[in-house]
C-alpha cells in the first residue's frame, strides 16, 4: 500500500500577517518558545512557511519596502516542533536529530521571489560601501528556472532549501550566545582591522523586544518580556544550525543537529528558490514563501558519538550535513580570483573575507563590460548558483578565493574573446534593477584605478 501524503502540521495563509497565523510564527530562538506541532520518526510531514519578510517585501515597482524595511522582525520561522520516537519518548538533550528533505518548494499560487540589497545606515551587506542604495529586483518561476524582468539575458535553474534549519538553544547555551555576541557589539569596532574593510552593521543583533513574535506566548504578559528580553536573534548561523545559507541544502539532503532542548523544537524557514555562495547581498537569495516535506530520526546520544566541542563546554559543536544528490548541471565556468589585499591596495594577512570581497568585485566589474549594471549583476551574483571557495589558506601573506559563475545562465558569451573581434558600443541591458535613494552621508568606497 502506497504511503500516505505528507500531513501537514504548520500551515500559513499568506494573505495573513504572520502574527494573524492559526499556528503562531515565531522570529526568535529560546527554549521556552513552547511546539506548535508534535511529530514522530519515520514519519513524512509538511511544514509551510511565509518568506523571512512576512510578506514585507511586494511584487512591484519599488525598492522603498527594502529600502525602509524593519530589520527587527526577522527571520520568521515555522515551529518549534517537537519530535518523538516511536514509544513516545521525545529526544533529549545530547541526542542527534537527523531530518532529511524529502521534498521542497514554492507554495502553490505564490511562484515568484526577490532578491535585493539593503540601504547602507538600514541592513546593509556584504559590499554596502560600494552599494549604498537599497536595491530589488523580481524573480518569477517556470518550473524549475528564474527569471528577472529587472535582470534580463539571465535564466537559471534553481537549487531550492531553506536557509533556517535548527533546534531550540538550551538555557546555557542562549546565555553563551547573548554574552559573546554583547562582548562584540559593546567593543569597538575600529579595533577590529576587518571592520575597515567590511562595513555591515551592527557588529552583532542583540535580543531587543522590538518586532519580538514568540509563538504561542502572549505579548505583554511578564513572561513575554522575561523571554523577548533574552531571546536570540535568527541573524546568524549558530551551534544549534539556523541561518546557514547551504545553497546546495535541496532535495535528498540531511541535517544532522544537534538537541539542546527536550523533544530538539525544531524550525524552520528563509526558503530559497536559488542562492549563490555567500548570499552576499544580504536579503540575496531568491527569497520566497515555500513548503518543506521532512522525515526524522532520532540518533540516541549522538552528540557526544559524533559532535567534538571546539571550545570550552559541550555545547560549542555544530552541526553536520549531507548533501543530497539533486543540482543543475553546469560544466562550463568563469572563474574569479581574489587575494588578501583591498581596494586601497592595503596588504592583508591570510585574510579570506578580504580575497572574496576582491574576488567578487572582480567578477561585477567584468559583467559591466557586457551590458550589465553593477548594481545588477551584484544581485545576481548573490542569488544565480556560482561557486565560492577558499583556494588557499596558508601561503601568506594571502588567502586566495575565488568565484565561480556557470556561464550558461546567460543568453550571450561572456568569455574573453581569444581573437580579435570588432570592437562596437557597449550593449546596455535595459531595464535595471529597481532602486531607491541612499540618503545617508557615509563614504563610498571606489576603486582608485576605475574609469566607471
Amino acid at each position: 500500500m502506497a504511503p500516505p501524503s505528507p500531513r501537514v502540521v504548520v500551515k500559513v495563509d499568506l494573505k495573513k500577517k504572520p502574527w494573524q497565523q492559526t499556528q503562531p510564527l515565531h522570529n526568535r530562538w529560546h527554549p521556552d518558545i513552547p511546539s506548535v506541532a508534535e511529530v514522530k520518526i519515520g514519519e513524512v510531514f509538511r511544514v509551510e512557511m511565509v518568506d523571512w519578510t512576512g510578506g514585507a517585501v511586494k511584487d512591484d515597482g519599488s525598492a522603498e519596502d527594502i529600502k525602509n524595511i524593519d530589520l527587527s522582525t526577522v527571520h520568521y520561522l515555522s515551529g518549534p516542533i517537537k519530535v518523538v520516537d516511536e514509544d513516545g519518548v521525545a529526544a533529549k538533550p545530547g541526542d542527534l536529530l537527523a531530518v532529511e528533505i524529502c521534498n521542497l518548494g514554492p507554495l502553490p499560487g505564490d511562484e515568484w521571489g526577490f532578491t535585493g540589497s539593503f540601504d547602507r545606515e538600514n541592513g546593509g551587506g556584504f559590499l554596502t560601501d560600494h552599494f549604498p542604495c537599497a536595491t530589488k529586483a523580481i524573480w518569477y518561476f517556470e518550473g524549475i528556472y528564474a527569471y528577472s524582468p529587472q535582470i534580463p539575458g539571465v535564466r537559471f535553474p534553481g537549487l531550492t532549501h531553506p536557509g533556517i534549519i535548527g533546534t531550540a538553544p538550551s538555557t546555557e547555551l542562549l546565555r553563551i550566545w547573548n554574552e559573546r555576541e554583547r562582548n562584540l557589539e559593546e567593543s569597538d569596532h575600529k579595533s577590529l582591522t576587518l571592520c575597515e574593510v567590511v562595513h555591515q552593521r551592527p557588529l552583532a543583533n542583540l535580543p531587543t523586544t522590538k518586532g519580538c513574535l514568540l509563538g504561542h506566548i502572549e505579548k505583554g504578559t511578564q513572561e513575554w518580556e522575561r523571554i523577548a528580553l533574552e531571546a536570540a536573534r535568527t541573524i546568524p548561523g549558530r551551534e544549534n544550525g539556523g541561518n546557514c545559507d547551504i545553497k546546495n541544502l535541496s532535495r535528498g539532503s540531511k541535517i544532522y543537529l544537534p538537541v539542546f532542548v527536550e523533544g530538539a523544537n525544531l524550525s524552520t524557514g528563509d526558503m530559497h528558490f536559488s542562492q549563490g555562495d555567500g548570499e552576499i547581498s544580504f536579503c540575496g537569495a531568491i527569497e520566497m514563501s515555500g513548503f518543506l516535506e521532512l522525515k526524522c530520526v532520532i540518533i540516541r546520544n549522538g552528540m557526544k558519538e559524533y559532535l567534538t566541542p571546539m571550545g570550552p563546554t559541550t555545547l560549542h559543536v555544530n552541526p553536520i550535513f549531507e548533501i543530497g544528490p539533486v543540482e543543475p548541471r553546469f560544466s562550463e565556468w568563469l572563474v574569479f580570483e581574489g587575494i588578501s589585499v583591498d581596494e586601497s591596495g592595503r596588504q592583508h594577512y591570510l585574510d579570506a573575507t578580504v580575497a572574496y570581497k576582491r574576488a567578487v568585485l572582480n567578477a561585477i566589474d567584468y559583467l559591466f563590460k557586457f551590458g550589465y549594471s553593477k548594481e545588477q549583476a551584484y544581485l545576481l551574483l548573490s542569488c544565480c548558483p556560482c561557486e565560492g571557495r577558499i583556494s588557499g589558506i596558508v601561503d601568506s601573506p594571502n588567502a586566495v578565493a575565488t568565484l565561480a559563475i556557470p556561464t550558461a545562465i546567460f543568453d550571450q558569451d561572456i568569455r574573453p574573446k581569444t581573437q580579435k573581434v570588432p570592437v562596437g558600443p557597449r550593449i546596455v541591458r535595459k531595464p535595471d534593477v529597481l532602486k531607491s535613494t541612499y540618503d545617508g552621508n557615509l563614504l563610498i568606497t571606489k576603486n582608485p584605478s576605475s574609469s566607471s
